[in-house]
């Protein structure tokens, strides 16, 4: 089915075929070495494998030394996150246990079978996930114990508040997705992978985070809401509805792609931080690990950018196209060439009269900007077309403020 829908795109058919036999695998997920696993790692593997097939594909583009660690990184938190996600676990329980959940990894027994959640089994199986953790280098250990604290408290903060402004969205996006970057980076430093000055860049680490939560956040509108969850920040949507659930509705769909474009240009503000976060890396396998999701989060944006589909079911990417960037995106020059691709997407699809157009359109070309030189020594043409595309674009907008402009004047009671 994969490849019929890529029947249209024969590089997609390409990397599929290259991906389905082999070709390329083993730069972004070599075998892991499983004979030379505990009894209790292999389990947290299986754990991985379980709660997310494709972080646990992703996780193999890294080093040995840094698999583990990564590994138990992620469950630690994917069984935090599985605590702030059950509905069904009282406030009065919630709260405190969020709070304290660092403290767990310490305790060789501790537990928890009350859980409702369909990741519940990393709770239940969570006296494994500890065992590896105490297993761990200190330098590790600190890392993922420190993260663990600060997200569990800042979770507490939005358990009965939905973002409001878009600081508020910012912090709620830092506490889930900013600090797994701020963590992850740590890790790459404390293993000797990457220079020490990487797990102290807080705010590019950050940016990495907030641009792929806001992507998630952006795609799964429809799946929140029915769920009766509420991830986009009350400051913007209140500018197009009285009630987000109206974007639902048929007759809200220019309300909701204008909110919807809105909500992507805020996303797409992180980029350029995204861009020099990625530049300063140095391990060839922190950076393919790094670089898969961050590609397949501006594919995924300008899939959704000016689409209503966002609103009446699942937008997401090809496999033939994710496969083709996750084989692509494995040199500085290519990522830039990929996120160039992708913004000049969303570029071309800018609707003249979109209440955020401009800001659009100025995100936009700052990134090309950040892109263009390597880009365009690898493809000209495509540099051209982009260029026609973007200068089109301005051309549209100047026509319809011309047009409103002396719209404006020809009605006003002072014209003469």
């Amino acid at each position: 089915m994969e490849f019929v829908r890529s029947l249209a795109h024969p590089d997609e058919i390409r990397a599929l075929l290259r991906f389905r036999f082999g070709g390329g695998r083993e730069t972004v997920t070599p075998s892991p070495k499983e004979n030379s696993l505990s009894p209790t790692m292999k389990r947290c593997v299986w754990l991985l494998q379980k709660t997310s097939r494709s972080f646990a594909a992703v996780i193999q583009a890294l080093d040995e030394e840094l698999r583990g660690p990564v590994c138990i990184f992620y469950l630690v938190l994917r069984a935090l996150d599985t605590v702030e996600d059950d509905m069904t676990i009282p406030l009065a329980t919630k709260v405190p246990l969020l709070k304290t959940f660092y403290s767990r990894l310490e305790d060789p027994v501790w537990k928890y079978t009350e859980s409702q959640e369909k990741d519940r089994i990393v709770l239940e199986d969570f006296p494994v996930i500890s065992a590896e953790y105490r297993a761990l280098a200190p330098a590790y250990r600190r890392v993922i114990s420190d993260i663990c604290r600060r997200m569990g408290e800042g979770m507490t903060e939005y358990l009965e508040v939905h973002p409001d402004t878009e600081e508020d969205w910012n912090k709620y996006c830092h506490y889930v997705a900013g600090l797994v970057g701020i963590g992850l980076s740590q890790l790459f430093s404390a293993s000797g992978s990457e220079e020490e000055q990487i797990g102290r860049e807080e705010k590019l680490a950050n940016s990495m985070g907030l641009f792929l939560q806001k992507t998630n956040i952006i795609r799964d509108y429809l799946e929140d809401i029915n769920d009766g969850r509420i991830f986009w920040p009350k400051s913007i949507w209140t500018k197009f509805t009285t009630d987000l659930k109206n974007f639902k509705n048929p007759e809200s769909s220019g309300d909701a792609v204008a909110c919807l474009n809105c909500l992507i240009t805020n996303a797409l503000q992180h980029v350029p931080d995204v861009l020099d976060y990625m530049s300063r890396l140095k391990n060839r396998s922190v950076f393919n690990f790094c670089s898969i999701p961050q590609v397949m989060a501006i594919g995924t944006l300008a899939r959704c950018y000016n689409n209503h589909g966002v609103f009446t079911g699942v937008v997401k990417i090809r496999k033939g196209e994710a496969v083709r960037m996750m084989m692509e995106a494995t040199s500085m020059d290519l990522f830039k060439r990929i996120m160039a691709q992708c913004t000049q997407e969303i570029g071309s699809k800018i609707p003249f009269l979109d209440p955020t157009a401009i800001e659009t359109l100025q995100v936009s070309q700052r990134i090309m900007s950040l892109c263009s030189p390597d880009w365009a020594a690898s493809s000209s043409l495509e540099r051209i077309e982009s260029r026609a595309g973007f200068l089109g674009t301005v051309k549209r907008l100047g026509a319809a403020f011309l047009l409103l402009a002396m719209t404006w004047s020809l009605f006003s009671p002072n014209f003469s």
